[in-house]
């Protein structure tokens, strides 16, 4: 099967291998491949490990989709020290930018792989064998799922000039079609019904009783990816009954609010008591000096300095604000020291925290004298050593989210989503350069669809400003 051989038509290019072997799912290859028929279970699993594995790239889950979460917010800043994250933290990218090339490719990289997997046309021969095909390709489903979600947060139009839900969105690719390698973006409303389709597709195929480690997609991690998008969308019912359930279902396998005596070692000990989803970084399987505990500590690149408004929102007390979570280094710049310390360190994806204030948010929102609300965001700050609510507001729970999922890369997306303008908490440190407040609508509150991308897919329109 001849690969077409332009570098990225990562919507395109991608989806025209199938192969057991996921390495030859490289998109910038340009050699002749043989289709390769999926005949076991285990070519299956290989291939889904494969889309885990490209998720924990530096390019996505491994850095930069975390780093821009929050280097583009007033919880930190770039120094520039190594020349890493300037365009993103200054909001001043062009559509030649390696960071909007590099997540965009490497995130439609893990869709080929769950593609693969979604589509194969395996059969099970026994009820067992069927039972674990469909929970793989459930996997396969919420991965795609996250993945779009991803690239709508990143690249779409929803939060520029009024965009919306009929703003232009991504490309939400399911298959490879040889009479359509040129795809156009799919609306913002196209691609979250997509989203909402995949993950109740996903529930459908998947059982509890086959849950496993959560270094991989579970059923309540399925719920937690619905709740998380559905709050994105404002879609309040569906976000509070998802992370219900989610919190339900986790409660049962033993996950929990993390005790102030226990978070601060959560980020240091692999699926700890509050994970419901994490990326898997071993010590000879991480991203080392590309890595996320490279772009914080101060001995080596250092690139990624808290803001002090970030640390003047704790409390004495509270474990979030301490010395073992934020610290000064030695050139009086205040530092992440708590979360992401090592190599190895897992990636939380999810953690039972944030279904917690998703929950209070969304039940704030459809109903502000909901007694539940003051009880949930209670039990996120008096378990971090804070003083308890005595009454809440929406601000009180967005405050919340900011101490509570600090780094985890929600900060930028809770201010968008929320109509904000981009908060300058220090004009010299956050590099805006000239252009001071950064207004919601702005063209800047999306990344550049990638030059590459545009070059080599006539049907891709750029986005607004670029």
């Amino acid at each position: 099967m001849k690969i077409i051989t332009k570098s990225v038509i990562a919507l395109s290019l991608l989806f025209a291998v199938v192969s057991c072997d996921d390495k030859d799912l490289d998109p910038t290859l340009s050699v002749n491949k043989e289709v390769v028929t999926i005949t076991s279970v285990n070519d299956l699993r290989l291939i889904l490990s494969g889309a885990y594995n490209r998720m924990t790239d530096k390019f996505y889950y491994g850095r930069d989709i975390l780093i821009f979460g929050d280097v583009r917010s007033d919880n930190a800043y770039s120094n520039g020290n190594s020349g890493r994250f300037v365009t993103p933290g200054s909001m001043d990218m062009v559509d030649s930018d390696a960071y909007a090339r590099d997540t965009f490719t490497q995130i439609y990289t893990v869709v080929a792989s769950c593609n693969i997997v979604i589509n194969a046309t395996l059969v099970g021969t026994t009820d067992e064998e069927t039972n674990q095909i469909n929970y793989y390709k459930g996997q396969a489903l919420t991965l795609r799922a996250l993945a779009h979600y991803d690239l709508l947060r990143l690249y779409g139009q929803q939060n520029v000039n009024g965009g919306g839900l009929s703003a232009n969105g991504v490309a939400y690719i399911t298959e490879f079609k040889s009479k359509n390698l040129s795809p156009v973006r799919n609306t913002v409303g196209e691609v979250k019904d997509f989203i909402y389709a995949d993950l109740d597709q996903a529930l459908s195929l998947m059982s509890t009783d086959l849950d496993g480690s959560k270094e991989t997609i579970t059923t309540p991690a399925v719920n937690a990816i619905k709740a998380r998008v559905a709050l994105y969308f404002e879609d309040w019912t569906i976000a509070k009954d998802a992370s219900n359930t989610a919190m339900t279902e986790a409660t049962a396998k033993g996950t929990r609010i993390a005790l102030t005596s226990e978070f601060v070692t959560t980020y240091t000990t692999p699926t700890p008591v509050n994970s419901i989803f994490e990326l898997a970084f071993r010590d000879n399987d991480n991203e080392s000096i590309d890595g996320l505990y490279n772009i914080f500590a101060e001995t080596t690149y250092g690139d990624i300095v808290v803001l002090d408004n970030f640390k003047n929102q704790f409390s004495t007390t509270d474990v979030r604000g301490g010395s073992s979570m934020l610290a000064v280094d030695s050139k009086n710049r205040l530092r992440n020291v708590g979360k992401f310390i090592a190599f190895e360190s897992n990636v939380p994806l999810i953690r039972f925290e944030e279904m917690v204030l998703v929950n209070a948010e969304a039940s704030f929102m459809i109903d502000n004298s909901d007694a539940t609300v003051l009880t949930s965001i209670n039990s996120i700050s008096t378990n971090r050593g804070a003083a308890a609510y005595t009454s809440v507001t929406r601000n009180d729970i967005l405050n919340e989210r900011r101490k509570e999922l600090a780094f985890e890369g929600f900060r930028f997306d809770d201010i968008a989503r929320t109509k904000q303008n981009m908060p300058v908490a220090d004009v010299l440190k956050q590099t805006y350069d000239d252009k001071g407040t950064i207004v919601f609508g702005s063209y800047r509150y999306a990344f550049p669809i990638p030059l590459v991308e545009t070059n080599a897919n006539a049907n891709t329109k750029q986005n607004a400003g670029y």
